[in-house]
């Protein structure tokens, strides 16, 4: 209980900043989560979906595999599904490409949005409470030069100890969320590779086939 009172203590004598400080971090708290989430989410989705159209895939069945993207709404699907929509049109492995990259395209964006936010929110804590600082400075020797001079100097470290707290806090709340930002930043690469690793996979599968076929034809 007592440490509570101590954080509630903090908080109440660092100021008005305190407050726009702590908004900031409600926000960028919530969009971490969000992301986080949603990645994760979309993560386990394009996992059990490659491991269910991968078969297919092997075996040249590619209406299956049309079928399957058709009817699901993760991202691997999206991504195949363009390549295999040009597949049963073109014999070019480059026509085919060009399609799946257009579509890799409109995926990152979806993945990476508001992931900014999150580096943004840890720049303006810190911000805030620099100058929260400043500003609680900026009071605090105008309060001393009015002050009676004997009691200057203990005046003046309260009050500059009462106006590093905004600095304290803003910083208090920039690496948690920094770190955040990190963690998202890394789980979207790891999104977009395995992407791109499942692209070229099919690619490979879908050309060969295309180029058997082809071969089977002209014999």
């Amino acid at each position: 209980m007592d440490f509570f009172y101590s954080i509630v203590g903090f908080f109440v004598t660092g100021g008005p900043f305190m407050y726009p400080i702590l908004i900031v971090f409600a926000v960028g708290a919530a969009v971490a989560v969000e992301r986080y989430l949603t990645l994760t989410m979309v993560t386990n989705k394009n996992q059990s979906m490659w491991e269910r159209i991968q078969p297919v895939l092997q075996e040249g069945d590619f209406d299956t595999a049309r079928e399957m993207t058709g009817s699901d709404d993760s991202s691997i699907s999206q991504l195949l599904g363009m390549g295999l929509a040009r597949q049963g049109a073109v014999r070019r492995r480059e026509d085919i490409e060009i399609a799946m990259e257009e579509s890799m395209m409109e995926i990152i964006p979806q993945l990476e949005k508001r992931t900014p936010y999150v580096s943004l929110a840890s720049s303006i804590a810190t911000l805030l409470g620099l100058l929260g600082t400043i500003m609680g400075l900026i009071q605090a020797f105008t309060a001393v030069a009015n002050a009676n001079p004997a009691e200057k100097a203990d005046l003046l470290s309260a009050s500059i100890s009462v106006a590093m707290n905004t600095t304290a806090f803003g910083l208090m709340v920039a690496i948690p969320l920094l770190i955040a930002h990190t963690v998202l930043t890394a789980k979207t690469g790891e999104t977009v590779d395995s992407l791109e690793m499942a692209s070229l996979k099919a690619l490979n599968v879908i050309s060969g086939k295309a180029k058997r076929r082809f071969e089977a034809e002209a014999a």
